[in-house]
């Protein structure tokens, strides 16, 4: 497309454009702000000369998504998204209610290159990047359609946020903006599987974020079997980047941890996990595994999972098992978006 991405651009992008449109610099600051609402098209921006929606329609476009697929759980109101884009590509969202607010999953990528052995999403490889504009648009459409405000986001839906990394740094800096959304970046988690040098990249930056890392293993051995990223930076390498990000941000890391039956779940696991991470100021998120049907992982009983997460307390590491929020629809990223692809429905459709 060779229209501007205008949803992607920030304030000062924006007034390079009103310059270039012979545009006073005050309308800058309004086009945003109409931009960040997550309007549909131009002509909804009452404030705006009709002489100038008409050119920024010849010159601009702005990215939205549309609703393919609603779930809603009949167990805790999780509410679980297909979204479509303006090329016909498919992703996947999720809105959870906590006690301190909505939280919202977005995705990053349009599938995904890493090939987790236990993740859906990469199982149809990656197909493209998702623009700034398309992730702030996951939040907008979810605020809309639920009539919510979203007051804290998590970059782990499908993709890897660190293999797009220009385009989630921009979508830190806009979704964070006081004229925008103004979503705080302490209120803000991104995953990553463990793309070391965008670790060190995203350090420069400095953002108050909460880092996740999908650990999943304490050593090279086990990682490597379930994780194609351990192959070019393993487990020692990576928490040595964890612990140089943490010396700058000050931040708190969170490891996740998909407890997988047979496969590390065992007392020796948690004790050399809980040896990896001594020294780091970090807390382990255990989360049962989501059954995929293209593999054959399970989950153990909740008495082993409750026991290594009470052998990495003993150790001196916090963990916690987390909470499972829309069970009955489809939990495991990228399982839902395969579904639809399929033609699968659900009875929990809306």
């Amino acid at each position: 497309m060779d229209k501007i991405d205008i949803k992607s651009l920030n304030e000062v992008e924006l007034l390079g454009l009103m310059n270039d449109l012979n545009q006073p610099k005050f309308r800058a600051a309004q086009l945003f702000k109409w931009l960040q609402q997550g309007i549909e098209g131009f002509d909804e921006m009452t404030n705006i000369p009709k002489s100038l929606r008409d050119a920024l329609k010849e010159k601009c476009y702005i990215a939205n998504v549309s609703i393919v697929k609603k779930f809603v759980s009949k167990i805790d109101g999780t509410v679980k998204y297909v979204y479509e884009l303006f090329d016909g590509e498919r992703i996947e969202s999720v809105v959870m209610k906590y006690e301190h607010g909505y939280t919202v999953c977005i995705s990053t990528q349009v599938g995904c290159r890493m090939g987790c052995s236990f993740c859906a999403s990469g199982l149809d490889g990656l197909f493209r990047n998702l623009t700034p504009s398309e992730m702030l648009a996951q939040i907008t459409k979810a605020q809309q359609d639920n009539g919510i405000r979203i007051s804290n986001v998590v970059m782990m839906g499908m993709g890897e946020p660190l293999d797009n990394f220009s385009n989630s740094v921009k979508f830190l800096q806009l979704v964070s903006c006081d004229n925008g959304l103004n979503i705080g970046l302490r209120h803000i988690s991104l995953s990553t599987s463990g793309v070391v040098s965008r670790i060190k990249d995203l350090k420069d930056y400095n953002f108050p974020i909460t880092l996740s890392i999908s650990l999943h293993a304490p050593n090279d051995e086990i990682r490597s079997s379930m994780m194609k990223v351990n192959k070019k930076w393993g487990v020692d390498e990576l928490l040595a980047a964890c612990k140089e990000y943490q010396g700058v941000t000050t931040r708190r890391i969170s490891f996740e941890y998909a407890l997988i039956e047979g496969v590390n779940d065992s007392d020796a696991c948690a004790d050399e996990l809980a040896k990896k991470l001594r020294g780091l100021m970090c807390h382990v998120n255990i989360i049962p595994a989501n059954p995929v049907k293209e593999n054959s992982f399970k989950k153990p009983d909740m008495n082993k999972i409750i026991h290594f997460k009470e052998r990495l307390i003993k150790k001196g590491i916090n963990a916690t098992v987390r909470r499972t929020l829309g069970a009955d629809i489809d939990a495991s990223c990228g399982q839902l978006r395969r579904k639809v692809k399929e033609g699968i429905g659900s009875e929990n459709l809306q």
